[in-house]
């Protein structure tokens, strides 16, 4: 996965760069939903990782799980909030996240050790 300094994926910058009023939307709208209600940031990238989990979207998973350390999510919160989903959407839709998670959280490790 070929990302920028920023940590995004080259594919996503790429979209934004050929769609931008369709990116500046879609963050408008993730704005507006945020600010809707009384859920922290942390709660709902870790709520969207988990939906992300669940659809198998390798790309979301990534973008949540970095999302949700931005927001102070721990390595634990975030591997928890996947492992709750076991018995939602099985082992092995679960253990596929966790690998996901894992790079990210394993690349953000690294880059904090460069530090």
């Amino acid at each position: 996965m070929a990302t920028d300094k920023g940590g995004l994926p080259g594919h996503y910058q790429s979209i934004k760069q050929r769609y931008p009023e369709i990116s500046d939307a879609l963050s408008n709208l993730g704005s507006a939903v945020r600010k809707a209600g009384p859920l922290n940031d942390k709660t709902g990238h870790l709520i969207q990782l988990a939906a992300a989990a669940a659809i198998r979207s390798e790309g979301a998973v990534h973008s949540h799980t970095r999302q949700a350390v931005d927001a102070g999510a721990t390595a634990e919160e975030i591997q928890h909030a996947v492992l709750i989903l076991t018995s939602t959407i099985g082992f092995p839709a679960v253990s596929a996240a966790l690998s996901w998670v894992d790079e990210v959280l394993e690349h953000s490790h690294k880059k904090d050790n460069a530090s």
